[in-house]
C-alpha cells in the first residue's frame, strides 16, 4: 500500500465558528464543509460535536472539532509550543512578507521570519493556541541534494547518541550567527 495524500488533518477547537471566521480571514481558506452529530460515528458514543473542514490548497484540508461536552482543551505541557504546529506553504517571499502584514493588521503577534536556508517561516498561533506556520521554499538543488545525502546517517547518528548531528548544521549558521 501506499498513500495518495493527506485526507485530511483534525484537531480540536474552543469555538467553531470562531475558528472558521478566524481561518477565512487570517489564511484566505475557504470554509468546505461542516458535520455535526450527536454521537460519535466510530465509537456510537454519545459526545455531540461540530466538524467544519477548511480548504488549505493543494487539496489538503483542515478540520477542526469542537466537543461542547468535554473538558476544557489544553495542550501537552511537556512539549514546547514550537514543536507542534501546522506549517503552511506560500509561493513567495514576498507572499510570506504580505501575509506577515496582514496578520499583523488584524492584530496576530508574529514572529520571524526565520532563515532556515531551505525555507523562511513565520510563526503564529490561532484563537485554540495551536502554532502555525507559512512557509516559502528558497533552497537550490545542490542544498536539497546535500540533505537528502546526508539523511539516513543523521538519524543514524542521532538514534546512537541523541546529540544533533551537525551535517546539516550549515542551515542555521546565519540565523545563529546574525
Amino acid at each position: 500500500m501506499k498513500i495518495n495524500r493527506m485526507h485530511h488533518v483534525a484537531y480540536r477547537c474552543k469555538d467553531a465558528k470562531t475558528t472558521v471566521d478566524w481561518y477565512v480571514k487570517n489564511l484566505n481558506m475557504d470554509f468546505v464543509l461542516a458535520i455535526a452529530e450527536d454521537l460519535v460515528p466510530s465509537t456510537k458514543a454519545p459526545d455531540p460535536y461540530m466538524h467544519v473542514f477548511l480548504d488549505a490548497g493543494g487539496g489538503n484540508v483542515l478540520a477542526f472539532f469542537e466537543l461542547p461536552n468535554a473538558p476544557e482543551m489544553g495542550r501537552d505541557t511537556n512539549t514546547p509550543e514550537w514543536v507542534q504546529h501546522i506549517a503552511f506553504q506560500v509561493d513567495s517571499l514576498q507572499a510570506l512578507e504580505e501575509a506577515k502584514a496582514q496578520l499583523q493588521a488584524n492584530g496576530v503577534e508574529v514572529l520571524g521570519p526565520t532563515n532556515h536556508t531551505i525555507f523562511k517561516s513565520i510563526y503564529f498561533f490561532d484563537p485554540n493556541g495551536h502554532r502555525l506556520e507559512l512557509a516559502t521554499d528558497v533552497g537550490t538543488p545542490e542544498m536539497y541534494q546535500k540533505l537528502d545525502e546526508c539523511k539516513w546517517d543523521m538519524l543514524e547518528e542521532w538514534s546512537k547518541t541523541k546529540r544533533a548531528p551537525k551535517h546539516a548544521a550549515w542551515m542555521h549558521d546565519q540565523e545563529f550567527t546574525a
